[in-house]
């Protein structure tokens, strides 16, 4: 049985001694694909150090956080696209729109997204989606940008069915996360429509611990729990949740 996180922060440890504990205990649970998001430009350094330390389990992103999108992001954005260079990155991301934080940067948040879609077109890789409170306007950016080398996830999907269909329909998978497990969230009576051929598992660790440890810090060997629950909404077992979503973590990352 073979798990993947395609999307984790457990970079944000930097306790070497905690980060090889929390890796332990993602290999006792069969975790053993972690992809790593980018946020910023101080996280480059941080991710690279993950997967030089890891490298038959981590693998890079690249990309610029939403949230992080401020008055100086065209600089920004031509640092994280020259650390790509000489690198092994399998997605773009995680890039996207956020509207929960500040709406003032709507408009450059807009440019920014849809310039690295045209990073991940040039390179042939897959992005990796922030959406927050902007399900609208992600679909306004990807609605234009559609063609056949645009593909990926849809991290931490929250979203309704006919938000579901559109994201499959526009060629991109649904991260699913401890959101899942949350009684009044709603997304298990979401997924009862979508067929586990277009989802992914994800922890967004250290953020959206599932149940038991809600409101706890998240890790990603609590990935199984994730998996768990989906194998009672699909009434499964936890081994094909975990050969499905893997198979589809490989056709994504190509890796």
């Amino acid at each position: 049985m073979l798990f993947t996180d395609t999307h984790t922060h457990l970079y944000y440890e930097t306790d070497p001694e905690k980060l090889d504990i929390l890796m332990q205990r993602c290999l006792d649970n069969n975790v053993e694909r972690l992809f790593l998001p980018n946020v910023d430009v101080a996280s480059i350094a941080k991710i690279n150090a993950m997967v030089e330390k890891y490298p038959a389990n981590c693998f890079a992103m690249a990309g610029l956080h939403p949230c992080d999108v401020k008055e100086d992001y065209e600089l920004v954005l031509d640092e994280i696209c020259e650390s790509i260079v000489g690198r092994d990155i399998y997605a773009i991301g995680e890039i996207g729109i956020d509207l929960h934080w500040d709406k003032t940067t709507l408009d450059i948040q807009k440019i920014a997204f849809t310039e690295q879609i045209k990073w991940a077109k040039d390179l042939n890789l897959p992005i990796v989606i922030h959406c927050r409170e902007a399900f609208d306007e992600i679909f306004e950016v990807l609605e234009k940008e559609k063609d056949a080398k645009l593909r990926g996830i849809l991290h931490c999907f929250t979203g309704n069915v006919a938000q579901a269909k559109q994201a499959i329909d526009l060629g991109f998978y649904l991260g699913i996360g401890g959101v899942v497990t949350y009684k009044k969230a709603g997304l298990d009576e979401v997924l009862k429509e979508i067929p586990l051929a277009n989802l992914v598992l994800e922890t967004d660790s250290p953020y959206l611990a599932p149940v038991p440890f809600r409101g706890k810090p998240n890790e990603s060997s609590y990935l199984i729990h994730i998996a768990e629950k989906l194998a009672d909404i699909y009434q499964t077992d936890i081994e094909e949740i975990a050969a499905k979503t893997t198979a589809n973590s490989k056709t994504i990352f190509n890796i």
